[in-house]
């Protein structure tokens, strides 16, 4: 199942897998849909708690096009944050595949072409400094199966959807991450399904429901909360 570039509403790039129907972002703008969840409603949210410059372990499951990461990197230089970032993803892109998306030329951020080079070619399962503000660390297996050593601060939950990937959005799987997360560390994902929220509120989280990106209603974030 090879993935196809398509362009979104906002310009940005997303990728399509035909034979699952299934998008890697909302077609109504994959960079508004991840500034909006995972950096304004997850990161900046968990900034504007702490005193700065502050230090923050995130769990992203589903690395996927590297968006989030590149996002993240970027907001780490504004903040002065430094940022240890794991990504947990079994299907890895191309590289090739991965240097055909234009979220450099749409965020007119040139000078970071390397670091989102690097997000792809780095080596897998070892920590990399991409800068003195910015690690990241790639494990190339599920979420299932992958052993989560940190007390993550913050969790960017971007699996695909529970119409096509079931098995991500279960008590076990959530528990699994509540279990490797910091007390009052957050969870945000694009998922506001009912089903999701109530397995979040089952395993621990307090689950609230905020406002979507453009084209979805809502989405949730949820804290550890003991």
């Amino acid at each position: 199942m090879l993935p196809e570039i398509i362009k979104t509403e906002d310009g940005s790039h997303s990728l399509y897998i035909k034979e699952l129907d299934e998008h890697y972002h909302s077609i109504h703008g994959a960079v508004q849909e991840s500034r909006h969840v995972f950096i304004e409603a997850g990161l900046k949210h968990f900034i504007s708690g702490a005193a700065l410059p502050v230090e923050i372990k995130i769990l992203e499951i589903g690395l996927g096009t590297g968006l989030n990461a590149l996002l993240t990197f970027i907001e780490a230089e504004k903040s002065a944050s430094h940022i240890y970032y794991t990504a947990v993803e079994a299907y890895p892109l191309s590289i090739d595949l991965a240097g055909q998306l234009n979220y450099i030329d749409c965020l007119n951020a040139e000078k970071y072409q390397s670091v989102f080079n690097a997000v792809h070619s780095c080596e897998w399962d070892k920590p990399v400094m991409l800068s003195n503000q910015f690690t990241i660390r790639k494990i190339k297996n599920t979420i299932q199966q992958a052993i989560l050593e940190n007390k993550y601060d913050l969790i960017y939950f971007d699996a695909f959807g529970p119409p096509v990937q079931p098995e991500m959005w279960i008590e076990e799987v959530f528990a699994k991450i509540y279990a490797a997360m910091a007390d009052k560390g957050y969870l945000v994902t694009y998922c506001a399904k009912g089903e999701v929220k109530r397995t979040l509120k089952k395993v621990g989280f307090a689950v609230e429901s905020l406002k979507g990106p453009p084209g979805k209603r809502e989405m949730v974030r949820a804290q550890k909360v003991c």
